[in-house]
């Protein structure tokens, strides 16, 4: 029994460990432009606005996630796990070695195809390895990479950046996907249901009832469907906040690479907190509830954005108190929506996930556009509407735990 017991805590240790490290390179990848979208802007020869452009390109790759996930419920996480960062490192390669807009489009695109499929299929592969008592917890430890993505990933890409240039960060995620690629390789296959396949007496699917096995949730549909748009919701709103926060506080305050980097590394403390409060609290306060607690929390810092933007202080710990509690939602959310249909985890996880990035996509829109013609007021009290609505949609429309058994 001690045997098997020892076994269990080494697999936790594994699979948060190396799921936590790929992460933290997404994550890298992921928010990059963030801070340094002035500064990779003028690199590439662009604007602000057309830059946020083509970051809305990579999240809208995301609408192809549910595929992937309709692959890894039928073929197994890790070998699409392991072609997401395939895909990522060749747009962060491409995007590095960029000197004409097409090549930028096409780094965009397939960056945002691997990050689009990587992380629901991460998060599915985990939640199918752990009790539901416990998936918060592992979710949350893994969702530290978020946090350490400012803390350590960001920060230190400020310091490359004015040591080295802009395109350095971009080989050097290229190579560390690479590497994780082949460590998920050596990773034990999850567990996973068996799902149908069509048989010798069923005929053949067409693809419009191809795409319905994607996009359609067989069961408790009501609450599964609201937990996605809530979450997406939520996401959209903290999205325009952080692609344009960098170029607000260049623009208001002055800040340079190094300093928004600094900055970075400052909202990893806040974001860690989040991940942290999260892997401690939430299964034992409730998923749902957890949520709640996050979206009143970001919607009070929306609110006070425009007023506490009298000072660089002032504005920097608003973003942060806000992007904080938005981390304390989406990561509880996570566990929340793997329990709507455990038996389609792949499927419920990536659709949610198509649904956030287009979300992510309308916000790499909006949020610059907002900012350079509107101000910081519009910026943050949209975000304030819309996250009012995903609090409606959690607490009227979305379940706790409607999917009780694995």
């Amino acid at each position: 029994m001690q045997s098997v017991q020892t076994k269990t805590e080494l697999s936790f240790a594994r699979l948060i460990g190396v799921s936590m490290t790929g992460k933290l390179l997404v994550d890298i990848g992921a928010q990059i432009f963030n801070p340094f979208l002035p500064v990779i802007a003028a690199g590439l020869g662009m604007s602000v606005v057309e830059l946020g452009r083509l970051v809305g390109l990579r999240s809208a790759m995301g609408v192809f996630a549910p595929v992937s996930g309709a692959l890894a419920d039928r073929h197994g996480y890790r070998p699409v796990i392991r072609s997401a960062l395939w895909l990522s490192a060749a747009g962060f390669l491409l995007l590095g070695a960029s000197s004409a807009a097409w090549m930028v489009v096409l780094a965009m695109v397939l960056s945002g195809l691997g990050i689009g499929a990587f992380v629901p299929n991460l998060q599915a592969f985990v939640s199918s390895r752990l009790p539901y008592a416990l998936r918060a917890r592992g979710l949350g430890m893994i969702e530290y990479s978020w946090a350490l993505t400012g803390i350590l990933g960001l920060s230190l890409i400020g310091v490359l950046i004015a040591a080295t240039n802009w395109r350095a960060p971009f080989f050097l995620l290229a190579a560390g996907m690479l590497v994780m690629s082949f460590v998920f390789g050596a990773m034990p296959a999850a567990p996973r249901h068996r799902t149908p396949t069509v048989g010798s007496n069923e005929q053949p699917r067409g693809w419009l009832q191809k795409i319905a096995d994607v996009v359609v949730i067989p069961s408790n549909r009501r609450s599964t469907y609201a937990t996605i748009l809530a979450g997406a919701l939520s996401y959209f709103a903290a999205m325009q906040v952080m692609i344009a926060h960098g170029a607000w506080l260049a623009q208001d305050y002055g800040l340079d690479a190094a300093a928004l980097g600094l900055v970075a590394f400052v909202f990893g403390w806040f974001d860690l907190a989040a991940s942290v409060s999260v892997s401690l609290f939430t299964d034992r306060i409730g998923k749902k509830r957890s949520v709640l607690i996050g979206v009143l929390g970001s919607l009070i810092g929306y609110l006070l954005m425009p007023f506490l933007n009298v000072g660089v202080i002032p504005a920097i710990a608003i973003i942060g108190a806000a992007r904080m509690f938005f981390e304390f939602n989406i990561v509880s959310h996570f566990p929340l929506l793997s329990e709507q249909t455990p038996l389609h985890r792949g499927q419920t996880m990536t659709l949610g996930a198509a649904v956030s990035l287009a979300g992510a996509t309308a916000a790499g829109f909006t949020g610059p556009w907002l900012l350079v013609h509107a101000g910081v007021a519009a910026l943050a009290w949209s975000s304030a509407a819309i996250v009012t609505l995903s609090l409606a949609i959690v607490l009227f429309l979305v379940q706790e735990r409607p999917g009780s058994a694995e």
